[in-house]
């Protein structure tokens, strides 16, 4: 299993795409203005699933899946469909910067389930050290706003909070499967399968939902779905078939802190006081979880 440190090169791509994810959970929040949250769903991953189609193409990669493939991609479309159901869902009933955040959570189940699931990717001082340092800069930033109007959330974080547990072991599963199907046509396929899904479901629970379309919404499920569930999901299922998936999931830590700033801009939400502190907080607990403390235990790192 290739599980390369993080390069310099590695680390800018991550740091990008992260930053692009953070405008995830505010575009989620004005598209779900003119979408309920299953057919948003379905159209953010049909624009996903083209996307991805353009690199197929271009690359000349084969895209018809074994059976054994198959089967693994449909054992992953569950957990991808109620993993993206839930963030949608509780997006709907709280704040952005609130699914931010919590969606932040996911480096820790990553690093939790990698221990676990990956060889060669085991829980170390640095990995913890900084993965609290990185949180404490999320806690510093969230924690007066939490405080005092959490309560009016609790239902949408909730069902955030699960969504950034199902994305860990999702991440997981994921740096497995691409170990054993191309990058490609797993992002592909894991589009183009759950699109039905999502359709069946809206027809199913949301007949009733009206969907209203204008130039910001548009723009918003544009952004989702090209840029995010395509190019996003692209990119970043590369470096995470190349590089220590752990590692990678502590980048996850930028995101709420472009996505604070993207609410602000976009929805108007608050920025904390002390977003700085905190930023300072979160690059070093980048800097410190990729120190080269795993090298203890060599033995454990496959080539």
């Amino acid at each position: 299993m290739l599980n390369h440190h993080i390069t310099a090169k590695a680390a800018i791509a991550a740091i990008l795409i992260s930053v692009m994810w953070g405008g995830n959970s505010p575009s989620i929040k004005i598209a779900l203005e003119g979408f309920p949250p299953l057919a948003l769903a379905g159209v953010r991953f049909s624009l996903g699933a083209l996307t991805v189609l353009v690199w197929v193409l271009f690359a000349r990669i084969p895209l018809k899946p074994s059976r054994k493939e198959l089967r693994l991609l449909f054992s992953l479309l569950a957990l991808f469909v109620l993993q993206i159901y839930l963030l949608h869902s509780g997006t709907r009933y709280t704040l952005a910067a609130h699914s931010g955040v919590l969606m932040s959570t996911n480096p820790f189940f990553i690093t939790l389930f990698a221990h676990f699931f990956l060889a060669g990717d085991r829980l170390n001082r640095f990995k913890v050290g900084g993965m609290v340092l990185s949180f404490s800069g999320i806690v510093f930033i969230f924690g007066e706003g939490f405080l005092t109007s959490a309560t009016d959330y609790l239902f949408g974080d909730a069902l955030v909070l699960l969504s950034g547990l199902l994305l860990g072991a999702r991440q997981v599963f994921t740096k497995n499967l691409t170990q054993k199907i191309h990058p490609a046509r797993l992002l592909f396929w894991q589009a183009a399968l759950s699109v039905p899904v999502f359709f069946a479901l809206s027809a199913i629970f949301e007949s009733d939902a009206s969907i209203v379309l204008n130039t910001r919404i548009v723009s918003a499920v544009a952004f989702q779905g090209i840029m995010v569930a395509g190019l996003g999901f692209i990119f970043w299922t590369v470096l995470l078939r190349r590089f220590n998936a752990s590692r990678l999931g502590v980048f996850g830590f930028v995101s709420p802190i472009s996505g604070v700033i993207i609410s602000y801009y976009l929805l108007g939400e608050p920025i904390s006081n002390a977003l700085l502190f905190g930023v300072l907080l979160v690059g070093l607990g980048i800097v410190v979880v990729n120190l080269q403390g795993s090298g203890r235990s060599p033995a454990r790192t496959a080539s």
